[in-house]
């Protein structure tokens, strides 16, 4: 029996440790069968390490995605390795410690904006800089967390996400006609390097996710959110565009 992602080539950012989403997703895609590119930030011989312990070896290439420079030459260097594209998995996010923690009345302009950048406008950077390599049938997904509503310490990063699920939706929108799809996956509280800023009270928060949540809530365990992505970039959502696919145990309908 095949993998569900038999022969798809994939370019996946935000690996930066095992705990990360994009290395739970790295791993799975490879068990179902794709071919991969890493990409990495700042610190290649990192990612480089971590790619070593994947299944099998991935090609790894440089990208800032607020750095104009390197996305223009994206599309090379992910041809050199991949003679196409069927699938990108965006899971870039950052704030500045002055937009998170009870600084969303106080952050300066300047550090706001590094927020929106790498967490809101990369989405769609990335997207155009791949778009040379994309094939008709190809899924953008990106990783989410709800924007419903306003969480503890979250600050500048919910309106970051809020931002994020408009552009996914604007994507949607205007690479529909090319048969390339757009969705996000809203995960639950994960104890990656991304999630610190959420909730104020890690612990505590996570609990309080976990008690609330229909299915339960293991922030241990980045697999079912990597499972939803790797479903959306499969052939078998081809109709589901613009949505954001909630993998959160359920919390996120449940009042309170």
């Amino acid at each position: 029996m095949g993998g569900l992602l038999d022969g798809k080539r994939l370019v996946v950012t935000g690996v930066i440790t095992e705990r990360s989403i994009a290395y739970a997703v790295a791993r799975l895609a490879q068990e179902q069968g794709a071919k991969i590119v890493l990409t990495a930030y700042g610190r290649p011989s990192l990612v480089a390490r971590l790619a070593r312990r994947l299944p099998e070896e991935p090609p790894v290439v440089e990208l800032d995605v607020t750095d104009e420079a390197q996305l223009a030459t994206l599309a090379h260097r992910v041809g050199a390795h991949l003679d196409g594209i069927d699938g990108v998995l965006h899971s870039v996010a950052n704030a500045p410690a002055a937009c998170l923690d009870g600084g969303f009345l106080t952050a300066p302009w300047h550090e706001v904006s590094a927020a929106l950048h790498t967490s809101t406008y990369s989405l769609v950077a990335l997207t155009m800089a791949c778009q040379p390599l994309l094939r008709p049938g190809a899924s953008v997904v990106g990783v989410d967390f709800d924007a419903s509503r306003a969480w503890p310490g979250y600050d500048w990063m919910g309106v970051a996400k809020a931002g994020l699920e408009a552009c996914s939706r604007y994507l949607a929108r205007d690479l529909g006609g090319q048969g390339i799809r757009a969705n996000l996956v809203a995960a639950g509280p994960l104890r990656t390097l991304a999630a610190r800023g959420i909730g104020g009270d890690g612990p505590s928060f996570e609990k309080s996710w976990a008690t609330r949540a229909p299915l339960g809530w293991d922030p241990e365990d980045a697999s079912p959110v990597a499972r939803t992505c790797v479903a959306l970039l499969s052939d078998w959502l081809p109709a589901t565009t613009g949505e954001i696919v909630h993998a959160d145990g359920g919390r996120h309908m449940i009042g309170g």
